[in-house]
């Protein structure tokens, strides 16, 4: 909703098919790998909502269909390339004999990552509206950088699970503080490609609210490398995303 915003020029509805499209694949992505039994992944928590990631999995179905259905074919072929890399990612779908998953090639899981965001968030909302995204280069890239900071920030958060399942994450290679390091300077590059989007679209509510967003993200960081646990990852890291969507929309 932020990027139509900015390719469109006022707020989009709640509701409409692209969002219904991505809110479906969201749920269908992430409920799929929760649904599937895996030997010997010693998580017995799974099994006790086994119930609700099959509603929700059964849910994102029919909504992704609803929200793809009629939709231009570029965007078609847009979500199913998406939905590739999404399922490869959770699921051994590579053609190796080790049933190897996207995620467990460390260079590659961030990667993957954001770049399916960036594309969900920024690419797919230009082919719904059936603008030229050449016009938009430094949205993408804000996008990206963005993406790829929280992408860090969760990497870090999983390094001792990845070093223990043999996973060469990018915090792994360059160590810890090299990774804090990361984090500030790709905020700086956000804040730096968000002035240059000012340049092209003068709107000072938007360079505002990414601004904005910038420093909230770094008051994250350093709280999080304070308190490290799930609960603060998930509704912080993960609710800085929704922080600067709304500074964008609210404005």
């Amino acid at each position: 909703m932020a990027t139509e915003r900015l390719i469109i020029g006022y707020p989009p509805l709640l509701i409409s098919r692209l969002h219904i499209l991505v809110f479906g694949s969201t749920l269908l992505v992430y409920n799929t790998p929760r649904i599937i039994r895996r030997p010997n992944t010693g998580d017995p928590l799974k099994q006790p909502y086994r119930k609700w990631y099959s509603l929700f999995f059964f849910v994102g179905l029919i909504l992704a269909v609803a929200g793809l259905w009629g939709q231009p074919d570029v965007l078609q072929l847009a979500s199913f390339t998406l939905s590739a890399f999404a399922f490869a990612y959770f699921l051994p779908l590579l053609p190796f004999k080790d049933k190897k998953r996207l995620r467990d090639f460390g260079w590659l899981k961030i990667i993957v990552l954001a770049g399916v965001w960036t594309t969900a968030t920024s690419v797919l909302p230009m082919l719904y509206w059936q603008k030229n995204i050449s016009g938009y280069p430094v949205e993408i890239a804000t996008r990206l950088v963005f993406i790829f900071t929280l992408c860090v920030i969760f990497d870090i958060r999983d390094i001792r699970a990845d070093v223990s399942n043999n996973i060469d994450t990018l915090p792994n290679k360059v160590g810890l503080r090299n990774s804090y390091r990361l984090i500030n300077f790709t905020l700086l590059l956000f804040s730096g490609l968000s002035v240059i989007q000012y340049l092209r679209y003068p709107l000072a509510s938007r360079l505002a609210g990414a601004l904005l967003t910038a420093v909230i993200t770094k008051a994250i960081v350093v709280y999080l490398r304070r308190h490290r646990s799930e609960k603060a990852y998930i509704f912080l890291a993960d609710g800085v995303m929704i922080v600067y969507a709304a500074l964008v929309l609210l404005n």
